[in-house]
C-alpha cells in the first residue's frame, strides 16, 4: 500500500468527519424511541444501563452534597465526577447529560484510530478504520446513546496509550515519554479494570523491545514511564515520580547508562509487587477464566455471580465475529489484514494485548469483544487499501475502495437500526419509585434484587443491599432467601441483614461475614440449624430504620436464576433441586383449555406437553378489577404438588411448586397475599408493588 502523508488540516478534517458520522449513527435509536413516552422522565429519555444509574447516583450526590457513609454513592468514580463537572458548567438538563455523554466520549475512539494510522502513514485506511470502528456491533452496544457507564472512555484511553507508545517510538523524543504515563495512567484511573491490559501492554513492550531493540536504550526509558504509570499509588504521588524521572532523564541525557536504566526498571517493578500491582491480575483470572467462587474468608460455600452473568460465558464463534467486525466475513479479512498490518509495520505487536483481550471474550465473555474492535477496524482499513493496490485503473481503485468500505459498514447500520433496546425503566415503574422517595427515608433499605440496586437508589434515594457493584454470593445469599422464602423465613431474614449490615458500618468486629456474625451473636454453631429457625419468629436485632420491598413484574423472568443463590447448602455449595418455576404466555383459550407459548396445554385439569401430562393441584386466576386485584381459586387434583397461576390481565400462565408458590415473591406480587403481621401495602400497582416490613 502507497504510504501518505496528509497534511493536518486534512488529517483534521477526516478524523472530524469520523466523529460526527461516529455520533450521528448514534442518533437512530433516539430517532427510533424520541416519542414513546413511556421511555421519558422529566422530558427527557432515560438510559438504558443500569449500572448507569449508579454513576448517576453518584454525580447527583456531588451536586447536591449529600453522600454519606454507608449508601456507597459513587462520588468518587472518575465518570461521576466528570458528569458532576459537566452539571455545573453546560446549559442542559441533569438527564440530558447522562444520556448523551456516552455518544460525544464513546464516538472520540476515532481519535486514537486516526492518531495510530498517521504514525503509520497509512491515514486514508485510518479514516475507513475510524469509520468502522466507532459504530462496530459491540462497541456501538455499550457506548450508544443511553449507555451511560465507563465503556464510553474504557477502550479509548488504552488505544491512546498505544498510538503514545508509538508515537514515542517514532519521534524519540524523551518529551513524549510524559504521554505514554499519562494515558495510561488516565486509563487506569478512568476504569481501574484496565489496570491489567496496562500491565499486559508494558509486558509485551518489554517482550518486544528484548527481541528486536535490547541494544536501544530509549526502548527501555519508554518501558520504565510504563511501570511508573502502573505504580499503585495516589495520582498525585505518581505524577511527582514521573515528573521527577522526566527530568532527571532530560538533565541526565548524555550520562545515562543501560545499568541505571536497569536499576529504574528493578525499582518500578518492585513498586508494582509491593503495592499490589499483581493483584487485579490474579483476580481477573480467577473470576472469568477459570469461574473461581472465591469465598473471601467466609466458612459459607455462596454461588457465585458469574456463573450466572452472561457478559462472563462463553460465546459461539457467530456471536464472537460479530460482535468485533459486524459479520464473519468481515472478521475473517480483519484477522488477514491485521497479519498484513503486523508484517508491514512490526510496531503494532504491541497491539496484541489489546486483540488478545478481545479474543479472551471466546471464553470468559462476550463483554471483553470491544477490546479487539479499534485494531481489526484499523486493519480492515488497512487490508483495502492493500488489495487496492493491485488495481491499476484510478477509477476502479476508487470504486473498489468505496465499495468495500460500505460493505463492512452496512452490517453494523443494519445491527444498529435493529438494536432497539428499551430504557431500564418505564416511566410508570418511575412512578413507582418517585413515590417511594417521598414515603422512604434515606436511611431506609430497599429489598431487590442486585439488578435494580442502582436505578432504586437514584430514583428512591434509598439503600439498597445488593447493587451492580455489591452482588458476591453472600451479598446476594441473603436477598435471594428474602425473596424466595416464605414470608416468615423472608422477614426474620431482611431484618437480620439490615441491621447486620449496618454494625458492620460502626463496628469492625462486624466487618466478616455477616452469617458467621450471627452464628456468633446467637450461639449457634450449625449454619443449616439457623436457616431452619428463620421459618419461625425469633429475637430479632432491634429495629433501628424502616424497610421496604420493591417486587417488579420484570423480575418474574429471573427467579429461576435468583433462587441458585439461597437454594444450596451453605456448608457444602450444593445446590438443592431446581424449583418448578415456569412462564407462559397465553396464546387463546378455547373452550377452557389454554394453550401456551412453550407448547404446553392445559386442559381438565392436567398440563398436556411433549412429555406427557401432569396433574393440577390448585389452579389460580387473579385479575383486576377497578383497580384492585382480585383472585379466583380451586382444587383440582388433591395430593399434586403442581399450582397454576392464571394471570389473566397479563396473559400469562405461572406453573410452579409448593415453595415456589409460597414465596414471597409470587404471595406479594402475584396474589398480594401478605401476611399482616410481617407485611403491609405501600404501593401496588400492575407494574411494581413495594411492601413494608412491620417487623
Amino acid at each position: 500500500m502507497t504510504n501518505q502523508k496528509l497534511p493536518i488540516k486534512s488529517f483534521i478534517v477526516l478524523t472530524l468527519i469520523a466523529y460526527i458520522f461516529s455520533i450521528s449513527i448514534r442518533t437512530i435509536w433516539v430517532y427510533q424511541f424520541k416519542d414513546v413516552e413511556s421511555f421519558r422522565w422529566n422530558n427527557q429519555l432515560m438510559i438504558n444501563t443500569n449500572d448507569g444509574y449508579g454513576y448517576a447516583e453518584g454525580a447527583r450526590d456531588i451536586l447536591s452534597g449529600t453522600h454519606q457513609k454507608g449508601d456507597f454513592s459513587f462520588v468518587d468514580a472518575p465518570i461521576s465526577r466528570v458528569t458532576a463537572l459537566f452539571a455545573k458548567v453546560l446549559p442542559f438538563s441533569f438527564e440530558t447529560i447522562i444520556l448523551w455523554l456516552p455518544a460525544f466520549f464513546g464516538s472520540l475512539l476515532v481519535i486514537p484510530i486516526m492518531l495510530i494510522a498517521r504514525a503509520l502513514n497509512m491515514e486514508y485506511a485510518g479514516f475507513i478504520g475510524a469509520l468502522l470502528g466507532g459504530i462496530v456491533w459491540s462497541y456501538y452496544n455499550r457506548t450508544m446513546v443511553g449507555y451511560y457507564d465507563t465503556d464510553m472512555l474504557t477502550i479509548v484511553l488504552p488505544t491512546l496509550t498505544l498510538w503514545a507508545t508509538i508515537f514515542a517510538i517514532n519521534r524519540r523524543e524523551d518529551r513524549y515519554l510524559l504521554l505514554v504515563s499519562l494515558f495510561m495512567a488516565i486509563s487506569n484511573w478512568w476504569y481501574f479494570q484496565n489496570y491489567s491490559l496496562s500491565l499486559a501492554m508494558a509486558g509485551i513492550f518489554f517482550i518486544y523491545t528484548l527481541i528486536f531493540y535490547r541494544r536501544d536504550i530509549f526502548y527501555y526509558k519508554i518501558l520504565i514511564f510504563m511501570l511508573l504509570a502502573l505504580a499503585q499509588v495516589g495520582l498525585f504521588i505518581k505524577a511527582i515520580v514521573i515528573v521527577g524521572i522526566f527530568i532527571f532523564f532530560k538533565n541526565s541525557r548524555e550520562s545515562i547508562s543501560f545499568k541505571m536504566v536497569y536499576i529504574l526498571i528493578g525499582v518500578s517493578f518492585l513498586i508494582i509487587l509491593i503495592t499490589g500491582g499483581f493483584d487485579p491480575v490474579i483476580a481477573r483470572i480467577n473470576a472469568y477464566i477459570f469461574r473461581s467462587s472465591s469465598f473471601n474468608g467466609s466458612p459459607f460455600h455462596y454461588f457465585s455471580v458469574v456463573k450466572t452473568v452472561r457478559e462472563a460465558g462463553e460465546i459461539p464463534f457467530k456471536i464472537f465475529a460479530n460482535r468485533i467486525s459486524g459479520d464473519r466475513v468481515t472478521f475473517i479479512l480483519a484477522i488477514i489484514g491485521y497479519i498484513l498490518l503486523l508484517i508491514k509495520h512490526r510496531v503494532m505487536l504491541l497491539s496484541l494485548p489489546l486483540v488478545g483481550l478481545g479474543f479472551i471474550a471466546l471464553n470468559a465473555g462476550l463483554r471483553f469483544t470491544v477490546y479487539a474492535v479499534p485494531i481489526l477496524a484499523l486493519a480492515i482499513g488497512y487490508l483495502i487499501f492493500y488489495l487496492s493496490d493491485f488495481i491499476k485503473e484510478k477509477r476502479a481503485k476508487l470504486l473498489f475502495i468505496a465499495l468495500a468500505s460500505v460493505g463492512v459498514l452496512i452490517p453494523n447500520i443494519l445491527h444498529i437500526i435493529n438494536y432497539r433496546v428499551p430504557t431500564v425503566f418505564t416511566k410508570d415503574e418511575v412512578k413507582v419509585l418517585d413515590k417511594l422517595k417521598h414515603i422512604a427515608s434515606r436511611e431506609d433499605y430497599v429489598v431487590a434484587w442486585w439488578d435494580y440496586g442502582y436505578p432504586i437508589r437514584y430514583y428512591s434515594d434509598v439503600k439498597t443491599l445488593a447493587d451492580g457493584a455489591r452482588h458476591s454470593g453472600s451479598v446476594n445469599f441473603p436477598v435471594s432467601f428474602a425473596l424466595l422464602k416464605n414470608q416468615q423465613a423472608s422477614a426474620n431474614m431482611a431484618r437480620l441483614d439490615v441491621e447486620y449490615r449496618e454494625k458492620s458500618l460502626r463496628d469492625s468486629n462486624y466487618s466478616g461475614d455477616f452469617l458467621e456474625n450471627i452464628l456468633r451473636d446467637y450461639n449457634i454453631s450449625s449454619i443449616n440449624r439457623f436457616i431452619g429457625m428463620l421459618n419461625r419468629p425469633i429475637k430479632l436485632p432491634p429495629k433501628t430504620r424502616d424497610i421496604y420491598y420493591y417486587l417488579p413484574l420484570k423480575m418474574m423472568n429471573i427467579l429461576p436464576t435468583i433462587d441458585l443463590f439461597s437454594n444450596l447448602n451453605l456448608a457444602t455449595g450444593q445446590n438443592y433441586n431446581s424449583p418448578l418455576f415456569l412462564v407462559a404466555g397465553v396464546l387463546k383459550v378455547k373452550g377452557g383449555e389454554f394453550y401456551l407459548t412453550n407448547g404446553m396445554k392445559i386442559s381438565g385439569g392436567y398440563i398436556y406437553s411433549s412429555r406427557g401430562k401432569l396433574p393440577i393441584g390448585k389452579f389460580i386466576v387473579t385479575y383486576y378489577e377497578s383497580g384492585k386485584l382480585k383472585r379466583d381459586s380451586r382444587y383440582l387434583n388433591i395430593g399434586s404438588p403442581i399450582y397454576i397461576v392464571y394471570m389473566r390481565d397479563y396473559g400469562r400462565i405461572l406453573i410452579l411448586d409448593k415453595r415456589m408458590y409460597n414465596s414471597t415473591y409470587v404471595q406479594l406480587f402475584v396474589l398480594e397475599n401478605y401476611d399482616p403481621q410481617l407485611f403491609e401495602p405501600v404501593i401496588l400497582t400492575p407494574l411494581a408493588k413495594v411492601f413494608k416490613l412491620k417487623i
